[in-house]
């Protein structure tokens, strides 16, 4: 029952670190990656010749393996939504009036803004172009909607950003 269970944590120990290798990946933390792609590796060697060397006697680590498989999924989705990584770009479209009293709202928020004039169907447009950092996006989100202002609002995973207030790489 033991090294059932540990196949099990095991399993999804793995399979979460193989969610944010990708993530950091994509991110491109290329070192962190690849650490985090050897303890990977090294935990999958050691769990599937377990498994592959017994199941003909013990098919129960068959089905274990593959539901640590499934809950590692998930376990590494939630944890990669925890860690934030990365940037995001958000358009928020309102009308021209109330374009600069929320890019000046969010400015004394210490959030960069800039402005892009626009044309809707009926009417002028202002757009306000935000790079924040992921784990900011709920806080923003927050302070435009506290403004009480009808918007468009699109968010877009940004790869990279150069310079920029507050986004400035140490």
């Amino acid at each position: 029952m033991i090294e059932l269970i540990i196949i099990f944590f095991a399993k999804i120990i793995e399979v979460s670190l193989m969610t944010l290798r990708t993530v950091f990946l994509t991110k491109g933390e290329k070192v962190l990656a690849s650490f985090i792609g050897f303890i990977e590796v090294l935990i999958w060697l050691i769990v599937v010749s377990n498994v592959l060397s017994t199941v003909q006697n013990d098919p129960k680590k068959m089905v274990i393996y593959a539901l640590g498989f499934a809950v590692g999924c998930y376990v590494g989705s939630i944890l990669e939504e925890k860690l934030a990584i990365g940037l995001l770009t958000l358009q928020i479209i309102v009308s021209e009036e109330e374009g600069v009293p929320l890019a000046n709202y969010l400015r004394e928020n210490k959030i960069g803004v800039t402005l892009v004039r626009g044309e809707g169907k009926d009417n002028p447009r202002t757009i306000l172009m935000l790079h924040i950092k992921r784990k900011n996006k709920d806080k923003v989100m927050q302070l435009i909607e506290q403004q009480d202002i009808k918007s468009v609002i699109s968010v877009t995973e940004t790869k990279m950003v150069r310079g920029g207030y507050g986004l400035i790489r140490k």
